[in-house]
């Protein structure tokens, strides 16, 4: 597959851009070579600058439920956009959308639009602070809630450490506060609680983590989450901006039936624009300003041209069967790619949520970030560039988790079975 065009635009991109890219993983650091550029996106499938046709399971990271381009987000954005791109002005859209997402979620009584996810979890965070007077938020490894630098944090040696900053620039004062656990401990959580008597704010967790690649909540944990909190006076805050309408229509807490106090929305809701929001009971979210003394704001908070494209996608979802049409899809995938690893002899865990999935190389259950650490790179490495070569684009790197769109066919489905059976042999 030739890449003779986006080599070129890559090396342009090096002299302007860090890194050449505008968000990290875009680099093809964790997988080696160069990015390719897309110069169109359809449906479930992407063509880059050589005109090369791929199969995409990346969907902007999420937010492409109903595949590229969809019609009626096109139209939507088109008809926002020539009433103007931006106002800083309350516009009806904003209400609709509060609307829509309290109507799905239940646990959500008042709603506060943002620009990106990294904007909502760092604004609940200073909300969950602000509200319960306390300072700690416990958090869990393998778990990202953006690039807040109070949330830049990996667990240190024990249950009990305080995180080091994962990022130069954050000094360390910033990220005392918060407690990093393993996922899926219930004991490192009782004895974080034991060993800060009212002192711990709130628990902020993604309930499917996406981004240490994919894996699940043991049964029980979630509700042992919403028990411990209740019985500690703290908080527990559901960051849903991957899961949010994506894995059932009310998002992880529809499907696995919990009710956080608060929660943080993303991708879905945005249609493919910047957006972000977060949410919960009212009580708490009559904190923030101008009705309490939580500050928050954003210039382009509610951007009409977002809002309308994320009510269209929104609207879509519930006008089609698409929630079982996303499972069936995963499930096709799920079963082919364990079939077609079964046949290779290649030990591949193939962890999946509804249209969320990912493949690790390892013979061991994965559980947590430290279950996905022990998987082979180097193998995964090697899948991703066969992959590609097959016309079949996966996330650059295995800690991230792939997605499906409505707009994927049993066919598409079918073909990437396919090209991981011959990618698997050949390893």
């Amino acid at each position: 597959m030739e890449h003779t065009q986006s080599d070129k635009l890559f090396a342009e991109a090096l002299k302007y851009i860090p890194g050449g890219v505008n968000s990290p993983v875009r680099a093809f650091r964790a997988v080696g070579g160069h990015p390719f550029f897309v110069s169109k996106a359809l449906g479930s499938h992407i063509w880059d600058a050589d005109g090369n046709e791929l199969i995409d399971y990346v969907l902007t990271w999420g937010p492409a439920i109903l595949g590229h381009a969809h019609p009626k987000i096109i139209a939507a954005v088109k008809a926002a956009a020539e009433h103007g791109t931006s106002f800083g002005i309350p516009n009806p859209l904003e209400v609709t959308m509060a609307k829509l997402i309290c109507e799905r979620v239940p646990s959500v009584q008042k709603v506060r639009m943002t620009n990106s996810g990294t904007e909502a979890c760092m604004s609940v965070i200073r909300l969950a602070r602000g509200f319960t007077r306390r300072d700690k938020i416990i958090k869990f490894d393998g778990c990202y809630h953006g690039h807040a630098d109070s949330l830049l944090v990996r667990a240190g040696s024990g249950a009990l450490t305080f995180g080091q900053p994962d990022s130069a620039g954050v000094p360390a004062a910033f990220t005392q506060h918060t407690v990093v656990l393993p996922f899926n401990d219930e004991e490192a959580v009782e004895a974080a609680f034991a060993a800060n008597p009212n002192a711990i704010a709130g628990i902020i967790i993604e309930p499917v983590p996406g981004n240490a690649g994919l894996y699940l909540p043991e049964p029980g944990y979630l509700e042992f989450l919403s028990e411990i909190t209740k019985a500690n006076g703290a908080l527990l805050i559901f960051d849903e901006v991957m899961t949010g309408f994506r894995v059932a229509r009310g998002g992880a807490q529809e499907r696995f039936k919990i009710r956080p106090d608060l929660s943080t929305f993303g991708k879905v809701i945005g249609g493919g624009l910047p957006v972000g929001a977060f949410g919960g009971r009212a009580e708490i979210m009559d904190y923030l300003a101008p009705l309490g003394p939580v500050y928050q704001a954003g210039t382009l908070s509610g951007n009409p041209v977002a809002m309308a494209a994320g009510i269209a996608n929104l609207e879509e979802l519930e006008r089609s069967d698409a929630y079982t049409r996303l499972e069936e899809l995963g499930a096709q995938l799920e079963a082919g790619m364990k079939e077609a690893a079964a046949k290779a002899g290649v030990p591949v865990q193939f962890n999946r949520c509804g249209s969320m999935f990912c493949s690790y190389f390892t013979g061991e259950p994965v559980h947590n970030v430290a279950d996905a650490m022990k998987s082979d790179r180097e193998r995964f490495k090697k899948f991703f560039h066969g992959m590609l070569e097959e016309g079949i684009y996966l996330a650059p790197s295995q800690f991230e988790a792939g997605f499906l769109s409505t707009a994927h066919s049993a066919a598409d489905v079918e073909r990437t079975v396919g090209a991981a059976a011959k990618v698997l042999r050949g390893m």
